[in-house]
């Protein structure tokens, strides 16, 4: 970060010290100049199996590497389209048994050699309750990962099902066993190599600074190419407002995000930037606490009673609200799933918008306005709760106030608590909380749903600790099907069920719009992962910019 203050401080004399250089010869076609991605969070931790954030595993994704990575087409059945990275080769050498072989070129950023004794490292410690990874669940089908020699791992499955390819790559980036094989699991999560990490990825890690940005430099060793771009630079800028005037300042050449439909358009009126809509599987809602957050052994005051969960769902009316925030560029979701899954179906049951029938429930729970104030209330106390929200997404901050006017108008009083992203998360992850605005990304397999709304999820990513076993058993049955045609209407099943058991209200589904720079090329941007090909993108060589050209005087 000190050679952007430097511009920054500089200014007219660093302009003038770099009038000598030739922009079109200050690099050649790979590797060129620094970008700068603004972004509205910062990441947690650049520990793989620890983050828990959009951003940290998308900048974990550009230091470490994975066995094999989805092709275009983002299928997750069988293995067909899976683009080979640390693994050159693999073969089922049975139904329960998957060998793959290392190449032998790949390499850690220190210089030491990447080995199936990693890959199987790598499985312990995503699997170890201590560590309690996001996608632990997800590999609970994977009986063992063994090396059979330094260059062969082999992974035995208890069990044969269609997804077992991409179980076996897509959920872990590897690990180095020889930086972090005597870390006590319990202390990986705040180990140092957590924010130094040393990776096998396209990009090295250089510095992070608290609060302001991470910077990466391209390892022009990689052995899979050397990466487009010379410099990656992720910029946290709380604000999101700020963060649009970087971008469209020229302080910043990438934002995934925008935003509404007003940071669209003040994008596009922008010469230098471009917007750039793409599908995302990312789903915003307000999510209920089942637990009392003053005491997480009793069940929440309200929300432990389905009708009044239900009551809430009904009355707000969730196409307003997606018309408001979202016009164009959004829908309401069917469930916790968003449309890039292939299991999205207008035939999942939902609960409608129907504030009278929300009402009639009420009533008949005993809450009635008894002191004419507008809020129901029942034995002395009102029906009000908490909405967090995270500072650090606008568009959730404009439809809180949205939702809090509709449900004003039912009787049910809803405060909005606005928190900087890292306390609205610690808060949402420990259970301090009513209810949470929170937001979902989704991999490619619908798998995902177990972590987030079953009772495997609880501890983890169910952070409203939402349990009931006959969803449970559904997804479980929709996950194990043996082929897709039987799994889709067991996916319908599972998710009708629950949507009528209102966990959560399911709000807002974007179709995500980035602002990217003009002076980049070969932009891809992949549905599960906006930054999973960022490697691959180049600045144009005859569209240098003083802090490219600066980093390498």
């Amino acid at each position: 970060m000190k050679r952007l203050r430097i511009i920054t401080l500089l200014g007219v004399t660093t302009t003038l010290g770099l009038l000598g250089c030739r922009p079109e010869l200050a690099c050649e076609n790979q590797g060129c100049g620094t970008v700068v991605v603004v972004t509205t969070a910062e990441s947690d931790v650049l520990l793989p199996p620890a983050t828990h954030t959009d951003v940290g595993i998308g900048i974990a994704d550009l230091i470490f590497a994975k066995l094999a990575d989805l092709g275009p087409e983002l299928n997750t059945v069988g293995d067909d389209g899976f683009i080979p990275v640390l693994a050159e080769s693999w073969q089922f050498e049975d139904p329960l048994t998957l060998q793959f072989s290392l190449n032998p070129l790949a390499r850690w950023h220190d210089g030491q050699p990447v080995t199936a004794h990693d890959v199987a490292f790598t499985f312990a410690v995503y699997r170890d309750s201590l560590v309690n990874a996001p996608a632990r669940a997800r590999l609970a089908r994977i009986s063992s990962v063994t090396a059979r020699d330094a260059s062969t791992a082999v992974f035995t499955f208890d069990r044969s099902y269609p997804e077992q390819f991409f179980d076996a790559v897509y959920h872990m980036r590897i690990l180095p066993a020889h930086k972090l094989g005597t870390v006590p699991r319990d202390q990986l999560a705040t180990h140092p190599f957590g924010r130094e990490p040393v990776g096998a990825g396209p990009y090295r890690f250089v510095s992070w600074t608290s609060g302001e940005a991470v910077e990466l430099a391209a390892d022009t060793s990689f052995f899979l190419g050397k990466p487009g771009i010379q410099r990656v630079i992720w910029r946290f800028t709380p604000d999101p407002n700020t963060a649009i005037t970087q971008l469209v300042a020229g302080d910043a050449d990438i934002m995934n995000s925008l935003g509404g439909p007003p940071n669209v358009e003040r994008v596009a009126k922008t010469a230098h930037v471009k917007p750039v809509s793409y599908p995302v599987p990312v789903y915003m809602f307000l999510g209920f606490n089942f637990q009392d957050p003053k005491d997480d052994g009793r069940p929440h005051p309200l929300f432990a009673n389905r009708e009044v969960r239900q009551a809430i769902t009904m009355a707000i009316d969730r196409e307003a609200l997606v018309r408001a925030t979202l016009g164009e560029y959004g829908e309401v979701p069917v469930g916790p799933v968003t449309r890039p899954l292939w299991i999205w179906s207008e035939d999942i049951e939902q609960l409608p918008f129907d504030p009278n029938r929300a009402r009639q429930l009420l009533a008949q729970l005993g809450w009635a306005d008894t002191d004419g104030d507008g809020v129901l209330d029942k034995g002395g106390k009102r029906l009000a709760f908490e909405l967090m929200v995270p500072t650090s997404s606008g568009l959730r901050r404009q439809a809180a106030v949205i939702v809090q006017d509709q449900l004003k108008k039912a009787g049910i009083e809803m405060t909005i608590a606005e928190l900087e992203f890292n306390t609205f998360f610690s808060r949402s992850a420990s259970g301090h909380f009513d209810a949470h605005f929170g937001a979902w990304g989704q991999n490619p397999s619908p798998a995902s749903i177990e972590d987030t709304w079953t009772t495997a999820g609880i501890g983890n990513q169910n952070f409203g600790r939402y349990s009931n076993p006959e969803v449970d058993h559904l997804i479980r049955e929709a996950i194990t099907a043996p082929d897709k045609e039987l799994a889709r209407v067991r996916w319908r099943d599972a998710l009708s069920t629950m949507n009528l058991d209102a966990p959560a209200v399911w709000l807002l589904a974007p179709v995500a719009v980035a602002g990217v720079h003009e002076r980049l090329e070969n932009v891809k941007i992949r549905t599960d992962q906006w930054a999973a090909g960022l490697w691959k993108w180049r600045v144009a060589p005859n569209r240098m910019i003083e802090r490219d050209l600066l980093t390498r005087m």
